[in-house]
């Protein structure tokens, strides 16, 4: 991925990378939009995205993982970390190796744990 490309497009942004990357994108996307079917594709940052309610999940490719990025609050960390604990976590962000399978059910919790925080936080919003 060149620092110059501009992607208008979830698909677009995919199909930049080889062919089994793609597979894997498009396995986390698929699993995303099942797990919150209400929420809206988006590129954000120049990144796949889901929305609703608010930012709810970034997911991206890079070299050797995928990448699966989270917006404050970070709560996700805390209430998933013995699920978490097989991969790489940084303060936003948990790597998935490519060389192993992709953990889809956690993707899956993992995407309804966040619209649940979202919604919670609208729901907070609107009694205001």
């Amino acid at each position: 991925m060149s620092e110059k490309t501009k992607f208008e497009t979830v698909d677009a942004y995919i199909g930049s990378f080889p062919q089994e990357v793609q597979a894997g994108l498009e396995q986390l996307r698929e699993t995303i939009r099942q797990a919150v079917p209400e929420a809206e594709e988006v590129i954000s940052y120049q990144l796949p995205a889901f929305q609703y309610h608010g930012m709810l999940i970034y997911y991206s490719a890079y070299k050797n993982h995928y990448s699966l990025s989270f917006p404050p609050p970070f709560r996700i960390f805390e209430a998933f970390q013995s699920e978490l604990a097989p991969y790489e976590v940084s303060k936003t962000t948990i790597q998935l190796p490519m060389d192993r399978p992709l953990p889809l059910d956690l993707v899956s919790e993992l995407a309804k744990y966040r619209a649940r925080e979202n919604e919670e936080k609208a729901a907070k919003k609107k009694k205001k």
